[in-house]
């Protein structure tokens, strides 16, 4: 800014020359510069006014608007929102299928111990010991008196053990509180929930994780808050979980069984009713697994979904369906059944020998192995495995289970003729109960094939049609009258209509060959067999039924008959009534119009060397 002078020369002179006064000339100056000077202090003042204005007009514009907006919304409680916080321990709940809590959360708390601020160190440790008597007096006495400035003592405690260590009055010993996950069933569906652990954790603290089961399956799902603590709504139903386990545990106690496995399936969802192993386990107090020795001692091992077993004749009716699919055969075509039976090195015989033909009908219901390789002999082996690989005999099960994997069936690299006639009959391929009852529930549904699944209410893609509806019903109707008039008559229950196969296989030898005096045996069924809904694996891991006519470890005589005991416990809790019209029978006549009994099934495989 340029200041003008207050007494500029050139007008001084001139001034002077007029005879005019100077001093005017500088007072005019002066007065002119007070008023730019005013001007310019007006405008600045005016201009902050204006910015203040704009300020609170602003601030106060905002908090109306927040009021507004705060005043038409719903109202909702606080929630407090950590975002750097390191361990989330929120999970969701899994419930069965009604809704019932098969897992949850409590709120409780863990014991700590700061030794350098103990008063009493020999006391605090004799008093825990007393109060935990899994803890070693004299290991935390010496872990008190060490050089550790903190150490774990329980991670989670009821509260009467948490009143009971506060009663000692050790100024050492603290408590966090955290969530632990509890099981208030205990030991029923164990192997399904599988339990979880602690992951990350701190005194305040700590994140639950899934360690098996559809609890390690779903470990990201349960902890995800997006889900709004929304539970995993399991397929299986509690009541008639706890059924299934009671009666196969007694099953397995009178059979003298070494293990059991059982499983009900809807045959045309795919979802899982319920599914048992035995022996189980609490997950509240999860044991540790085997290090050695066979994993299927330990109680940890599911034997539905992980166990890999030679099933037996219940794979008889596999070749049969296929053969009537194909329309090789019909029910009543005639099967050479004269024994023994040679392919290659390899002679295969009857239990009994049966005459030199049966009906294909016949076939199943007696359970002839030289019945069922004819069949199969017809099929060739291509499309026997085709047929097989479609049934999802040769792929882990989809069930949502991390175990599923490991449940991967033992299938022959080759398929050659000799391969193809045991597989036939349920030798030389082992896979799971899941498996089987994943093929049966096939069969069951209209040849239309089934995955099995533990979510309820899950939409899912239809599945392929392995079979056509006419072979289904017809090998449906066969599986009936091995009930009826077969190897399983053990297993009929008044007016539900029963329809399956038994299968009793040696066990193999870990060295090779097989064991002369240990068996499983497992019992396959359908029902009602008219209208087929549900099916029901039972298998037994070294039964021997006893009676006044000696030791018997057929599936007849002791799958069946746990079978039988199971549908008539597990029929009334799913809603099944019992019907007095049998019409499946007058079916199943018009494939087989005599009427034979038949024994109990069993397998012989000898080399002709």
């Amino acid at each position: 800014m340029i200041r003008t002078p207050l007494r500029p020369l050139a007008r001084i002179l001139r001034a002077r020359e007029r005879g005019e006064n100077p001093d005017e000339i500088e007072a005019e100056n002066r007065r002119l510069r007070h008023e730019a000077i005013q001007d310019q202090a007006r405008r600045r003042a005016e201009g902050r006014l204006i910015l203040m204005a704009s300020c609170f007009v602003l601030a106060f514009g905002t908090v109306g608007l927040r009021m507004g907006a705060l005043a038409s919304s719903e109202p909702s409680e606080p929630r407090a929102q950590v975002l750097s916080a390191k361990i989330m321990s929120q999970r969701a709940d899994i419930t069965d299928r009604n809704g019932r809590v098969l897992a949850t959360n409590l709120l409780t708390h863990s014991i700590y111990a700061h030794p350098h601020q103990m008063v009493d160190p020999q006391r605090a440790a004799r008093e825990l010991a007393r109060i935990f008597p899994d803890l070693d007096q004299q290991k935390l006495l010496r872990d008190f008196t060490g050089s550790r400035k903190f150490l774990w003592i329980k991670r989670k405690i009821s509260p009467e053990q948490m009143q009971a260590v506060h009663d000692i009055g050790e100024p050492g010993l603290l408590f966090g509180p955290r969530e632990m996950r509890v099981y208030p069933n205990g030991h029923i569906a164990s192997h399904i929930l599988g339990g979880s652990g602690f992951g990350n954790e701190d005194v305040s603290s700590a994140e639950v994780l899934g360690v098996a089961g559809v609890e390690k399956a779903f470990d990201n799902w349960l902890r995800d808050p997006a889900h709004d603590g929304a539970p995993l709504s399991l397929s299986i139903d509690l009541p008639v979980q706890a059924a299934m386990e009671e009666v196969l545990g007694s099953g397995m106690t009178v059979m003298n069984a070494k293990g059991a496995a059982g499983i009900l399936m809807d045959v045309s969802t795919g979802e899982i009713l319920a599914m048992s192993s035995l022996p189980d386990f609490d997950p509240n107090d999860r044991p540790r697994p085997l290090l050695k020795g066979d994993p299927s001692d330990s109680p940890l091992f599911n034997r539905a979904v992980q166990g890999q077993y030679e099933l037996g004749s219940t794979f008889k009716i596999f070749p049969v369906a296929q053969a009537l699919d194909l329309k090789i055969i019909n029910p009543n075509s005639g099967i050479t059944t004269t024994t023994p039976m040679k392919i290659g090195k390899y002679r295969i015989n009857d239990f009994h020998n049966y005459g030199p033909q049966l009906s294909a009908t016949d076939v199943i219901v007696k359970s002839s192995n030289v019945g069922t390789v004819r069949i199969a002999q017809m099929l060739g082996p291509e499309r026997q495995r085709d047929f097989l690989d479609d049934l999802g005999l040769f792929d882990p099960t989809p069930i949502e289970m991390v175990e599923a994997p490991t449940g991967q069936p033992l299938v022959p690299k080759r398929w050659p003729a000799v391969t193809a006639a045991t597989v036939s009959f349920g030798h030389g391929l082992a896979a799971s109960p899941l498996h089987l009852a994943a093929a049966y529930a096939t069969i069951a549904n209209g040849g239309k094939r089934v995955s099995p699944t533990l979510i309820h209410g899950r939409t899912r893609p239809e599945g392929q049609q392995v079979l056509s509806p006419r072979a289904a019903e017809q090998a449906v109707a066969m599986l009936r009258q091995v009930v009826t008039r077969g190897t399983a008559r053990s297993a009929d229950v008044e007016g539900y209509e029963i329809a399956g196969k038994t299968g009793t296989a040696d066990k193999p030898r870990p060295n090779g060959g097989y064991y002369k005096n240990k068996v499983v045996s497992t019992f396959a069924s359908v029902f009602p067999a008219s209208k087929p809904q549900y099916v029901l694996i039972v298998t037994l891991d070294e039964p021997t039924s006893r009676s006044a006519n000696g030791e018997s470890r057929t599936a007849g005589a002791t799958a069946a008959p746990v079978a039988a005991e199971l549908v008539r416990r597990l029929a009334p809790l799913i809603g099944l009534e019992a019907r007095t019209d049998e019409k499946l029978p007058q079916i199943a006549a018009r494939f087989q119009p005599h009427v034979e009994p038949a024994p109990a099934d069993e397998i012989k495989l000898v080399s002709n060397k």
